[in-house]
């Protein structure tokens, strides 16, 4: 399992004692609208089955989910993840900050700790996101992180009866040795 510290923030896995946080955190409509995966309403009880989900998942090889906390006290304030594809050597990057938490850094702070991570220990070839494209505070995290905007997906996905826009961000492997 791992575990990533930054001058904020503590990377560690999901347990099941995370799930009423998030419970609290994502049944907040602003939060649940910037995602593809976040029901609104959020049902109660649904963190407990997310969660053993994912550790099922992670247990396969297929993901790395960790719970997004502060350094000092503890708190969670979200969830950051990579779906592996190890067919084709790259991982999709998912992110998620409780609202009041928002425009603080955090989300940075948390996608620069997991990107070395991604390439030196998981020996992904490619990491990459996509943002709805009406979500600037999420695209903005992907620039501020390194990886570069490679287009738009028009009407790419299909939630609460209407589509939409994604922004796809990527790095390679090959750009982040040569930057970092």
């Amino acid at each position: 399992m791992a575990y990533f510290k930054t001058e904020r923030l503590v990377l560690r896995p999901l347990q099941l004692k995370d799930a009423e946080r998030v419970e609290e955190l994502a049944k907040e409509y602003d939060v649940a609208k910037t995602t593809l995966n976040i029901p609104h309403p959020y049902p109660e009880g649904g963190a407990k089955e997310y969660i053993q989900r994912v550790t099922e998942a992670e247990k396969n090889g297929e993901i790395v989910c960790l719970a997004i906390t502060q350094k000092e006290n503890g708190t969670f304030i979200g969830i950051i993840n990579i779906k592996e594809d190890l067919k084709h050597h790259r991982g999709e990057l998912g992110y998620w900050i409780g609202k009041p938490y928002w425009g603080q850094g955090y989300c940075t702070e948390a996608v620069k700790a997991l990107i070395p991570f991604s390439f030196q220990e998981l020996k992904l070839n490619k990491l990459f996101a996509t943002a709805f494209t009406a979500n600037p505070g999420s695209w903005k995290v992907m620039e501020k992180s390194g990886l570069k905007y490679e287009g738009t997906l028009k009407q790419h996905v299909h939630r609460s009866g209407r589509y939409f826009d994604l922004a796809y961000y990527g790095l390679l492997k090959e750009d982040y040795l040569g930057e970092w």
